[in-house]
């Protein structure tokens, strides 16, 4: 986008109510402008040749060309930056998270009462439009990943090393790419803050799993850190760590947002650098703004090692950018070589790579 220029978007919903309702909203914003709307997928495409858009709202529960297949089409013939505007209900989430590794940008969830609590989500879609349009697009299968094997069996093992990983926009199609190149017996426990809301976090941890040989699930309090197995923080909620004399667990709390957000990457980052010291890993990966950027910091205060994820491998570089800025980042690591590095410091494997991981800092 050039600088003075407004952010043309055009509006694609079925309801009548959310194609008047999002661009009061959005116009609101005085370098916005909203060039047009759409009911349907069809007329979506043709105006997109049409109006020339710089970023697209997307409904997925359209009739006729539903969302994800002008999702795919837009993808195919138009790469834009998408949002979807997403439906709160289970199968609302199932088709968002679709979406998002079909390479939609990112999502903001429909109140369930549009017409009085559109204030929070007219914030957020204006944040992400303004993100949107400066951002490159990440189409499909530019991330490629392989056939998931078998999951291991054995009985998993204390962990070698916790690995926090702090991630938002962008998150999802790199947490598949990077959960799916480690092994079954990876030694490290691995806990993850996806920028996500309630509901959409425990079918995001049933696709991983679905995807990788690493056991995924949505963490629930008491559960314990062990090799091999992901634990994804649920949506409105903060997740620590705790080390306890019969095995290290997770602890859940709702706490009062962080940075603006519940989960936050700071917490779990905190309560890491806190409990394992040394025998942390935080990586700090794509996403808005600067969540993580101090828990960062105190891990490498505690000893720990401390990864960035490199702009160029990026859908945003917010969050990354934020942490390097103030040298909390030990290592820039490009997300392609990610997995070896995590495995080598983990106690499995060398680091493959050389030059692609960049060590900064002291």
């Amino acid at each position: 986008m050039k600088s003075g220029m407004k952010i043309r978007v055009l509006v694609v919903d079925d309801s009548a109510l959310m194609r008047k309702l999002i661009p009061q909203i959005l116009e609101a914003d005085p370098t916005i402008e909203v060039v047009g709307t759409a009911m349907d997928g069809n007329f979506c495409l043709k105006k997109i040749e049409e109006l020339q858009p710089n970023v697209v709202t997307l409904d997925l529960e359209m009739p006729g060309m539903n969302g994800i297949d002008t999702l795919k089409e837009i993808m195919r013939s138009h790469p834009l930056p998408v949002i979807v505007v997403s439906s709160h209900s289970t199968d609302g989430a199932s088709v968002t998270l679709k979406a998002l590794g079909l390479g939609a940008f990112d999502f903001v969830t429909k109140p369930r009462d549009a017409s009085a609590h559109m204030v929070e989500t007219a914030t957020e879609l204006i944040a992400k439009i303004h993100v949107a349009a400066s951002c490159k697009v990440v189409r499909p299968g530019i991330l490629q990943r392989t056939p998931a094997p078998e999951k291991s069996s054995a009985v998993k093992a204390a962990p070698s090393k916790l690995v926090a990983i702090g991630i938002s926009t962008g998150g999802p199609q790199a947490l598949e790419f990077l959960l799916a190149q480690l092994p079954a017996d990876f030694p490290g426990a691995i806990v993850v803050v996806q920028h996500m809301p309630e509901g959409f976090t425990d079918m995001f941890a049933r696709r991983l799993d679905e995807l990788c040989s690493l056991r995924v699930k949505e963490a629930q309090s008491g559960d314990v850190l062990q090799a091999g197995r992901v634990l994804i923080c649920p949506g409105s909620r903060h997740i620590r760590v705790k080390r306890l004399p019969m095995g290290d667990i997770i602890v859940l709390s709702d706490d009062a947002c962080v940075n603006g957000h519940r989960p936050s990457v700071d917490v779990l980052f905190n309560s890491a650098a806190d409990e394992f010291g040394s025998q942390a890993i935080a990586v700090l990966m794509t996403g808005m703004g600067d969540d993580g950027a101090q828990g960062l910091g105190a891990v490498k205060q505690a000893g720990g090692m401390t990864i960035a994820q490199s702009e160029e491998s990026c859908v945003v570089f917010g969050m990354p950018k934020a942490a390097i800025e103030r040298g909390y980042a030990t290592r820039v690591v490009a997300l392609d070589v990610l997995s070896a590095t995590l495995q080598a410091l983990c106690g499995r494997g060398e680091i493959s790579g050389a030059g692609k991981a960049l060590r900064v800092g002291r």
